[in-house]
C-alpha cells in the first residue's frame, strides 16, 4: 500500500473516532499476529510473542483495562485510525511517514538492522536481484529505492516461501524476525550480503486524538526502562539481547 492510498483510505474516517478512554471503556491492542517474535499466534490459537508480554504489563501499570486484536499487516494503520482497536503494538518501526498519521510513544525495542536471507550456497547477488518484502513496510520502500526488484506480499511467511519456491533470490526484513527462522530452516535458508539500517525503533501507535491515552502508555514504557524490566523482558524474547535501556 502506498502512502497516498493510506492516506485516502484515512481521510475517509477520520473523523469518525472517539477517544479510546473516554468513559474508561476496554482498550484494544491491535497486532498483526504474524511476526515472532515480535507477536504471533500460538499453539492455543492465541496472541503470544514479546510485545504481546509487554502490552499486557504496561496496561497493567497503566491500570487500564485491555484486550488483544488481530489485524492484516497491510490495513493495520487505517483500521487504527477509523477505531477498529486503539493501538498498534506490531514490530511497527517509528518512521516521519507513518508519524504524519498517528502518534507514537517512544521506543520499546531500539533500532534493528535490516537483513537479507536467501537459500543458502546463495552469494551476495542475491541481494541486488528480486527481493521479497512484506507490504507497506520500510523494507519493500528501501528495496524499491534500490537497483534490485522488490515483490511484496501479505505476510512474513508469504515472503519467505517466495525464497524457497524460486519466485525471489532472497528477502529483507528485521533481523530479529528472520534469526529464528533462518535457525529453524535446518540449513536451507541462510543470512547474506550486508545488513542495511533504516527505519527508528519500534513503538506504540495511536491515534492522534488520543494523547491522554499514549501519555499513560509513555509513562509506563518509562517506567519499565527505569526498573531494567524492559531490558529484562527483550533479553527473555530476543535471544539474551541487551537493549541498553
Amino acid at each position: 500500500m502506498t502512502f497516498t492510498k493510506l492516506m485516502a483510505g484515512i481521510a475517509l474516517v477520520a473523523l469518525t473516532t472517539t477517544s479510546a478512554i473516554a468513559g474508561s471503556h476496554t482498550v484494544r491492542m491491535g497486532t498483526e499476529g504474524a511476526y515472532a517474535p515480535y507477536n504471533f499466534i500460538n499453539d492455543n490459537g492465541e496472541v503470544d510473542g514479546y510485545e504481546i508480554e509487554l502490552g499486557n504489563e504496561l496496561c497493567k501499570r497503566a491500570e487500564l483495562d485491555c484486550t488483544w486484536v488481530t489485524n492484516d499487516w497491510d490495513s493495520i494503520i487505517p483500521n487504527l485510525v477509523s477505531g477498529n482497536y486503539d493501538t498498534i503494538m506490531a514490530g511497527m518501526s517509528i518512521t516521519a511517514e507513518r508519524d504524519e498519521v498517528i502518534d507514537f510513544t517512544s521506543e520499546y525495542f531500539p533500532a534493528d538492522p535490516s537483513s537479507y536471507v536467501a537459500l543458502a550456497g546463495a552469494g551476495a547477488e542475491a541481494t541486488t536481484g528480486t527481493v521479497a518484502a512484506q507490504t507497506a513496510t520500510i523494507q519493500a520502500s528501501y528495496v524499491a529505492s534500490s537497483d534490485a526488484t522488490v515483490v511484496e506480499y501479505a505476510t512474513m511467511e508469504d515472503t519467505i516461501a517466495a525464497v524457497r519456491n524460486g519466485e525471489a533470490d532472497s528477502v529483507l526484513a528485521d533481523h530479529a524476525a528472520l534469526k529464528d527462522i533462518v535457525d529453524a530452516s535446518g540449513g536451507v535458508l541462510a543470512f547474506v550480503g550486508d545488513d542495511v539500517a533504516i527505519g527508528g525503533g519500534v513503538g506504540m501507535g495511536v491515534r492522534e486524538s488520543d494523547g491522554e491515552l499514549r501519555g499513560k502508555f509513555e509513562a509506563a514504557i518509562a517506567a519499565m526502562k527505569a526498573d531494567g524490566s524492559l531490558n529484562a523482558l527483550i533479553a527473555k524474547w530476543f535471544d539474551g539481547r541487551d537493549a541498553g535501556y
